[in-house]
């Protein structure tokens, strides 16, 4: 066999992580698996125990999947359902573990891979795939090239079915995933006062039977999940439809207790013929075909990098930032440094004026980040709270920065206000006044850090240990990523 000819592909779901040793042709050579959980760190440290397993010398790559929303192409975790990774910096880190090219992507993507190449997707090219199981995963496939959109397109668990409906780990009510997922299934079965020993298998035995409650079960969860494909249909118009995961060949049965009603939107449903294995084939032969892994594919020192201060107002993150930069040389960036000259020029406004000033201020730090040389590394000094995560992505895709490391700073509410209070005559008009402080103590209760990456906790009640988060720095920059506190272990 050719030297690097295999890769290790690994399947996290929500219920089970599995990982495969797979040869160039997709044949699994070796296989493990273990139980999932919902602490991320866990995660990570078990499928990293799998993949060192599972290597060998002939291993060139290691390929993910991940449920939930994922940039494949920065291979960033952007959020998760029932495993959510987002806290962690998923590809680097296992890189550091393992030693070998990593990349992330979708699950439903890598299974969706695994299908086209060695499944029931062969021969088509336009095709849109549900994975069925702990939620429910979604991939779209046009011209046998996967549908990304900005970065994350194909999320058809969370088409909606009910406005009114279950709320989705998503945010939003009535996704797919709420009625028609495993999970879903469970909930109709207990609302009908079955137990939980009661199979899908013995449901369609008692469907056959003439058990009117099991029809009805069955066909509350089978009519959203008809009303979702109906809705890609209309939307995507694929050759084929396919039903995979652990319950997707009963997802499919079901599906003829609700069968497709428009005329305009017919197409084939069919069962995903790989199973369980979709995900680590998939994954194995994506690492195997991609030129090298997201994360390691730029040139050791050539990709931007920021190290995102972060703190909300009066936590200490400027003196913080400051003392990096001089002992770090790198270019400090702070929102209030580029925002201020602004306010002094235009004069000071309401809190609006403020916030948009704030806002235009923030989007001119990603500006100049993404004109800087590639290699660059940036101090960012800001409340990375005032604005939606999803802002920060946006902004940290664009500027083309490729890792990021989190110093949180943190202080009690009522050292917060204190210090707030003392600065009061020092700040332009147009930044918030006196009255702020009750607000700045009750946001000090619940504001966390980002958590998108390597974390650096540092209380600014006690003194700040400059030496230990430069050290931490140079040794997260160059590969070892683990999460330190110094005063205050959180």
């Amino acid at each position: 066999m050719p030297q690097k000819s295999m890769a290790i592909g690994i399947d996290i779901g929500g219920t089970n992580l599995r990982a495969a040793r797979i040869s160039g042709a997709g044949e699994i050579l070796e296989r493990l698996s273990e139980k999932s959980a919902a602490d991320a760190e866990l995660v990570l440290g078990r499928i990293a125990d799998m993949a060192r397993l599972l290597d060998t010398p002939d291993v060139a790559a290691i390929g993910v999947g991940v449920p939930g929303r994922v940039d494949a192409r920065r291979g960033a975790v952007l959020s998760g359902g029932y495993v959510n990774l987002a806290s962690v910096a998923l590809a680097q880190r296992l890189e550091s573990m393992t030693g070998k090219p990593v990349i992330v992507d979708n699950d439903c993507n890598m299974a969706l891979a695994a299908e086209m190449a060695l499944g029931a997707g062969q021969g088509h090219d336009n095709i849109a795939m549900f994975t069925i199981g702990t939620g429910i995963g979604g991939a779209v496939v046009q011209n046998r090239r996967i549908m990304r959109g900005r970065a994350t397109a194909g999320q058809l668990g969370h088409i909606t079915v009910d406005v009114n409906g279950e709320l989705c780990a998503c945010g939003r009510r009535g996704c797919v995933e709420t009625t028609s997922s495993g999970t879903a299934l469970g909930r109709h079965i207990a609302r009908a006062g079955l137990g939980p020993e009661v199979s899908v298998d013995q449901l369609f035995a008692r469907d056959a039977a003439g058990d009117i409650q099991a029809r009805g079960i069955l066909e509350a969860w089978a009519r959203p999940l008809r009303a979702a494909i109906d809705t890609t249909v209309a939307v995507f118009d694929p050759d084929l439809v396919l039903l995979g995961g652990g319950l997707g060949r009963a997802a499919h049965r079901a599906l003829g207790h609700a069968p497709a009603l428009a005329p305009w939107y017919q197409c084939p449903v069919a069962p995903a013929q790989l199973g369980d294995d979709a995900g680590v084939i998939g994954a194995g032969l994506q690492a195997l075909s991609a030129p090298t892994s997201t994360s390691l594919s730029v040139q050791p020192g050539r990709a931007r990098r920021a190290v995102l201060v972060n703190g909300i107002p009066a936590s200490g993150k400027s003196t913080v930032s400051r003392g990096i930069a001089d002992r770090m040389g790198w270019p400090l960036l702070a929102l209030d440094t580029v925002k201020n000259p602004f306010l002094e020029v235009l004069g000071g406004g309401d809190r609006e004026f403020n916030r948009t000033l704030g806002r235009a201020s923030y989007q001119a730090i990603w500006s100049l980040v993404g004109d800087a040389p590639a290699g660059s590394t940036f101090i960012v000094d800001a409340w990375f709270g005032f604005q939606p995560r999803q802002v920060l992505e946006d902004h940290l895709r664009n500027a083309g920065v490729e890792h990021t490391v989190e110093i949180w700073c943190h202080a009690p509410g009522e050292v917060l206000a204190e210090r707030y209070g003392a600065r009061l005559g020092q700040r332009l008009p147009g930044h918030p006044g006196a009255a702020y402080i009750p607000e700045l103590i009750e946001l000090a209760k619940r504001a966390e850090p980002l958590r998108r990456g390597p974390l650096f906790d540092v209380d600014t009640t006690q003194p700040i240990d400059f030496e230990a988060i430069a050290a931490w720095l140079r040794a997260t920059l160059a590969g070892d990523t683990s999460v330190l506190s110094i005063n205050n272990r959180r």
